[in-house]
């Protein structure tokens, strides 16, 4: 039988996953009743937004210019298995909505892992590179280049500034195969679009 656990906010070692991530994206806490807003693009940028301090390895291509930067705020779900050398939580998928700067309701995430707007349109992404998050208990930092699109027109995503969301330590074992646990998380997705020989475009990172 399978049975739910859900990790409270509490338990994570940020006093609050929520505030700190939306703060990032220029939002004061937790988004409430949402502004809607349809699409990945549409936002106005500047370099102010460009993310800081990232791994090289995390870099885009060039070619790369930013198209939007959104707020990732939900959870990541584990399975409990058996493994080689024991039992362990093992990633299954996020679930997550996707604020603007605004707390506008942009989208959401979810296993694919994919990103959804609102008005349909859709990437999925493929790991190209990660990175250990530079705050204890989130996890890794990550460079993903799109697989397949669904009329976004994203073509690479990173996830940055990670808070929370690693698999419990304790909890899986033989009596607990099949259990799901989800685990709190917020991070700041940075959506690029290919644009050789535009200008006009924000190019981040050099």
């Amino acid at each position: 039988m399978n049975h739910l656990r859900t990790i409270p906010l509490a338990a994570l070692s940020s006093s609050s996953i929520l505030g700190p991530a939306l703060a990032l994206a220029g939002c004061a806490g937790t988004p409430g009743e949402p502004k809607v807003q349809l699409g990945f693009a549409g936002q106005e940028l500047s370099a102010s937004v460009c993310p800081a301090k990232v791994p090289a390895a995390l870099t885009p291509a060039a070619d790369q210019k930013l198209m939007a930067t959104l707020t990732g705020v939900g959870v990541q779900i584990y399975v409990c298995a058996a493994t080689s050398s024991g039992y362990a939580w093992t990633f299954t998928a996020p679930q997550a909505k996707l604020y603007d700067a605004s707390s506008t309701l942009r989208g959401t995430h979810f296993a694919g892992p994919t990103w959804q707007a609102l008005d349909g349109s859709s990437v999925k992404g493929a790991k190209v590179a990660s990175a250990a998050a530079p705050i204890p208990g989130a996890i890794p930092w990550l460079l993903l280049t799109a697989v397949a699109q669904g009329g976004s027109g994203v073509t690479s995503i990173q996830r940055l500034s990670t808070i929370g969301g690693v698999a419990p330590a304790t909890g899986c074992d033989a009596s607990a195969i099949g259990a799901t646990t989800q685990v709190p998380y917020t991070a700041q997705y940075y959506f690029y679009e290919t644009t050789v020989g535009q200008t006009g475009k924000l190019r981040c990172g050099g």
